[in-house]
C-alpha cells in the first residue's frame, strides 16, 4: 500500500510543486486547503505524514497541530514564510517533527518527508507484544515494539524525537550528553539542527511528565554541558 501524505495548503502552486515531486516518489497525496475538517478526516482516514502550513486562511497552522497531537502521533512538517529562530523551536515544542520555510525546494522537502518516514515505518507493522525495557525502581517502562513509554504505569504522549530523547536518557540513565551527541543520536540531520531544538524537546518532555506527576523532573540540566537522568536503584 502507497504511503499517504496529507497536505493542508492553501496555495494552489505550492500544492501543485509539492504534489508533483510527491507522486513522483510513489506516495499518495490527500490535500485540504482549510484546516477546519483536518481533524474529522484524520478519524476516520489514515496519513502516514502531514505537511501542513502555518499561515492558513480558517485556523493558526500551530493551533491546529497542537489538536493533532491530543489524538493523533503522526508526523508533521510545518511549512511557513516565518524564518526566525524562534517560531522554530516553538513549532518544534508544541509537536512538529520538522519545519521548512518558504520559499524552499520540493524535492529537498520530499527528501525530508523519506528520511522521517524511515525512522517511523519500521515500528508501523509490529504486532503487540510484551517487551517490559523496565529498570528496577524507575518509574519508566520503555516499550519498543509499541514505540512508547510509560511513566508511573501511565502513558507518556510524545512526540517521534520527543520519544528517542526520552527513551536516550532512560538507557542511560546518569551520563550526560552534550547536545551535539543528542542531536547525532537522534535527529534525522543534526546539521541542519540547532541547539535550542534540544532545549525545547527537553522542555516539552518535562511538562508531559510533570502532567503525569506534579514536580516530577528526572532530567538533570548540566550547565554548558548538556543533560543527564537521574539513576533509580
Amino acid at each position: 500500500m502507497n504511503q499517504r501524505i496529507l497536505i493542508v495548503e492553501d496555495e494552489p502552486a505550492i500544492v501543485d510543486n509539492i504534489r508533483y515531486v510527491l507522486e513522483s516518489e510513489g506516495f499518495t497525496i490527500i490535500c485540504h486547503e482549510v484546516g477546519k475538517d483536518v481533524i474529522s478526516f484524520l478519524d476516520s482516514n489514515h496519513a502516514d505524514l502531514i505537511i501542513l502550513d502555518i499561515g492558513l486562511p480558517d485556523i493558526n497552522g500551530m493551533e491546529l497541530c497542537k489538536d493533532i497531537r491530543k489524538k493523533h502521533l503522526i508526523p508533521i512538517i510545518f511549512l511557513t514564510a516565518r524564518s526566525d529562530e524562534i517560531d522554530r523551536v516553538v513549532g518544534l515544542e508544541i509537536g512538529a517533527d520538522d519545519y521548512v520555510t518558504k520559499p524552499f525546494s520540493p524535492r529537498e522537502l520530499a527528501a525530508r518527508v523519506k528520511a522521517i518516514l524511515r525512522r517511523t515505518e519500521t515500528f508501523r507493522h509490529f504486532p503487540a507484544a510484551e517487551n517490559p525495557g523496565q529498570t528496577a525502581g524507575s518509574p519508566f517502562n520503555v516499550d519498543e515494539i509499541r514505540c512508547r513509554i510509560t511513566c508511573f504505569s501511565k502513558i507518556v504522549d510524545l512526540s517521534r524525537y520527543e520519544y528517542l530523547l526520552l527513551k536516550t536518557f532512560i538507557k542511560k540513565p546518569g551520563r550526560v550528553f552534550s547536545r551535539d551527541i543528542l542531536m547525532d543520536m537522534v535527529w534525522d540531520e543534526p546539521e541542519s539542527s540547532m541547539d535550542r531544538t534540544v532545549d525545547a524537546h527537553i522542555k516539552n518532555i518535562r511538562a508531559k511528565l510533570k502532567k503525569i506527576k506534579s514536580g516530577f523532573d528526572p532530567i538533570v540540566t548540566h550547565r554548558g554541558m548538556g543533560y543527564s537522568f537521574k539513576e533509580y536503584l
